[in-house]
């Protein structure tokens, strides 16, 4: 018999929720993922143009222009100025995503995230160890680095190597050396380092966090009283450090978790069976009250975050 220690993760949630109602915003992020990249292929594969360009900028209806902010900045830096669309463009993402939450753009956009996510799926079912696990400033090292090098070569860095343009091309080109890259990544997040890629080397992900800083967007551990420490949500988060100063902080600490490396993925929010998070506002530091007493829960083991 499968004890409540070793059950699968997110297994207690399916048995309250169901199967849909646990992976809930899993499935709605794979929409929104699959919508974007279809709106960009719909041109070159089938002549529907919604939307010209990529990622790093794109006009859509032929009227709203869009720019990755990244990418503006350092044709900036490279001596590149750019053209009053771009910089319209550029304006109207980043306003969006300071409002709505920064790292948004990497769990419910980026085409690379469900690379990782299928990459990390396979490591935990591998049973592998957490492997190598730069420190998580690297991506924001990386981030200057790319700046410092557009502005010493005029060329914009990280564009060149960059996955999600690499990937875009992929699917429209067929490039082989492209599929390599995707291929890196997935490799390395099994086996060198657990959520490796966005999690500690990724620079538009330590980009979109910091324009993110004071975004709306959050989620609360409104309900911390009842968590039954099944460590589910600390197993799937990303980026699980962010969860225990909202879940574990001191009487009267807010419950929302405010940590720019939040992506705002909802898998917490999925996985938990007595409904700990909920997405909500920055200004909504409300805490449940303690429900009613429950019967104490079966011993488990934590699993290793």
């Amino acid at each position: 018999m499968t004890t409540r220690a070793h059950m699968p993760i997110g297994q207690e949630a399916v048995a309250v929720k169901g199967w849909v109602g646990a992976h809930k915003y899993l499935i709605l992020r794979r929409i929104s993922q699959l919508f974007f990249l279809v709106l960009f292929l719909l041109g070159p594969w089938f002549g529907i143009w919604v939307v010209k360009g990529t990622l790093a900028g794109s006009q859509t209806l032929a009227v709203l222009p869009l720019t990755d902010p990244f990418i503006l900045l350092q044709s900036m830096i490279a001596g590149h100025w750019p053209a009053l669309t771009a910089l319209m463009g550029g304006l109207i993402v980043m306003v969006a995503y300071a409002l709505v939450g920064g790292r948004v753009y990497c769990s419910w956009v980026c085409p690379i995230n469900p690379v990782t996510d299928a990459a990390n799926w396979l490591h935990r079912r591998l049973d592998l160890p957490k492997g190598w696990q730069p420190k998580r400033r690297t991506r924001l090292w990386i981030l200057a680095t790319a700046l410092i090098v557009s502005g010493l070569t005029g060329v914009i860095a990280w564009e060149i190597i960059n996955p999600i343009t690499m990937l875009h091309r992929g699917l429209i080109f067929g490039a082989g050396f492209v599929w390599a890259m995707v291929v890196a990544i997935f490799v390395f997040d099994v086996f060198v380092a657990r959520h490796g890629w966005c999690g500690h080397i990724c620079p538009v992900g330590a980009f979109y966090g910091l324009i993110g800083t004071k975004s709306l967007l959050r989620v609360s551990a409104v309900n911390r009283s009842a968590c039954d420490d099944c460590m589910d949500c600390y197993a799937v988060c990303p980026e699980n450090h962010i969860i225990s100063p909202a879940l574990k902080g001191k009487p009267g600490a807010t419950p929302l978790i405010l940590s720019t490396d939040c992506s705002n993925c909802g898998r917490c929010i999925d996985v938990c069976a007595v409904d700990v998070f909920k997405f909500t506002h920055r200004f909504d530091d409300q805490v449940a009250a303690p429900s009613d007493p429950v019967p104490a829960p079966e011993p488990r083991v934590a699993r290793p975050i």
